[in-house]
């Protein structure tokens, strides 16, 4: 284990940081204080500080063992909540019922298998710091201001460098999720898209058929924050050159042209397509998206959101009004989703006037019903939604523009107009509530 033998300590100077002593955490460093424990600001937060950012989540380490925070927060009548973070060492304090700080003891890792750590606590900052994934993440901050900095973060920050704490593959091979933690922070770190120190990458690309033993989950939760983020698809291509490709979901041979086409129109445009939109650029067709979707576990909504870009990303049939196809699209649409996801293919196709036109566009409803039909005497069953079908048609036709009592003055000859090829035909919709059923039970 590499220890860092020297601490650089430094008085922070970012303007964001009174905003994070409020009167609720000088009442909790008070109580430390009075027993006699340590308490500091830990990881994330002071990388966001050192960056003049004001952090959105504060974490603190603490020489006190969870035994005695508790006795501590009993004795002082402070109330303890989320009690399951407790066997990592963490202990949720509620202070003036207003604010929860989840403050947890220094650890040390005695047994790691590349996705979880057995831990023990120890009171040594340095060691600690030392157990920690990136140099930027393993600082900490004294509540008067003081930085102490084990691995110099602070000047990693400073140079714009993203560097494992110590052994590159020590740190990998306790948790290979830290290669998705390493893309993901080099896109908010760095200032240039392929700068990557050659250890570092060489290390990743010796190792990542370790994250075939992750969740697919954790691995998505990492990738989506990075296809949101700086070089999204320049991290991403490299992410697939050193091999992660199989491990994450993706098939043998990704369209990386495809892909690389739709991320720079995106950076052009400034089109903000959502992650999985973006992924379809990687996919061909429907079961690339399926896999992808059992490797990662997927939202419902995420997966569908691939399926239909896929489905539906390439030219429309021309029209003299080119939004025309899409209110087409909607209207045929089913799911409520539709709408959303119609927005996500003209963004893949970079058609932002059409983009702003189809925002704008208020839906219409189709106001004929199956009860308009029964009291016309519709037979129920297919010929019920061949007669729905074909008088929607002309609705559409119409610009939408058809009246209810038009629609219903036509179901005569609607009904007169049904073939034996109609009724041979499937119902129009039904592959496509058999397809979402089977994709609903995958999810």
């Amino acid at each position: 284990m590499r220890i860092s033998t020297r601490t650089i300590m430094s008085k922070i100077e970012s303007p964001y940081f009174k905003d994070v002593l409020t009167p609720e955490l000088n009442q909790l460093s008070d109580l430390f204080d009075k027993y006699g424990y340590e308490i500091r600001i830990a990881g994330g937060a002071v990388r966001d500080l050192l960056m003049d950012k004001s952090p959105s989540d504060v974490d603190f380490a603490t020489t006190a063992t969870p035994d005695q925070m508790k006795d501590m927060f009993t004795k002082e009548n402070i109330r303890m909540i989320n009690a399951l973070g407790e066997k990592h060492g963490t202990i949720t304090a509620r202070i003036n019922d207003t604010v929860n700080f989840e403050v947890t003891t220094l650890r040390i890792d005695k047994v790691t298998d590349g996705r979880r750590a057995e831990v023990e606590f120890t009171k040594d900052w340095n060691i600690d710091a030392n157990r920690r994934d990136l140099t930027i993440n393993s600082m900490f901050l004294g509540l008067d201001g003081t930085l102490y900095d084990y691995f110099n973060g602070k000047e990693d920050i400073k140079n714009k460098v993203v560097r494992f704490v110590g052994n590159p593959v020590t740190r990998i091979q306790e948790d290979y999720l830290r290669i998705l933690r390493y893309f993901r922070f080099y896109g908010r770190i760095s200032t240039e898209s392929d700068n990557h120190c050659e250890e570092t990458i060489e290390a990743i690309r010796n190792n990542v058929e370790g994250l075939k033993i992750v969740s697919g989950e954790r691995i998505w939760m990492e990738w989506k924050k990075i296809l949101v983020g700086n070089y999204a698809g320049e991290l991403t291509l490299k992410m697939i050159e050193v091999g992660l490709g199989p491990y994450i979901g993706l098939p043998s041979q990704p369209n990386i042209q495809e892909f690389n086409q739709i991320w720079i129109q995106s950076q052009e445009k400034k089109i903000e397509p959502q992650p999985t939109t973006l992924l379809a650029g990687l996919l061909t067709n429907e079961e690339e998206v399926l896999a992808l979707h059992n490797r990662l576990r997927l939202s419902g909504s995420e997966r569908d959101n691939a399926l239909f870009v896929i489905a539906h990303r390439e030219d429309k049939p021309h029209s003299e009004d080119g939004l025309r196809p899409y209110q087409y699209l909607y209207v045929d649409g089913k799911t409520k989703d539709t709408f959303n996801f119609i927005q996500e293919v003209l963004k893949y196709r970079g058609e932002l006037e059409l983009l702003h036109r189809f925002k704008e566009w208020e839906p219409p409803r189709f106001p004929l019903t199956g009860h308009h039909l029964k009291e016309a005497n519709v037979p129920a069953g297919k010929a019920n939604s061949i007669v729905l079908h074909k008088i929607k048609e002309e609705w559409k036709l119409s610009n939408f523009t058809l009246s209810l009592e038009a629609m219903i003055d036509m179901i005569p000859s609607a009904v007169d107009s049904i073939s034996v090829d109609d009724l041979k035909r499937p119902q129009p919709g039904a592959g496509k509530r058999k397809r979402s059923k089977s994709r609903s039970k995958m999810s």
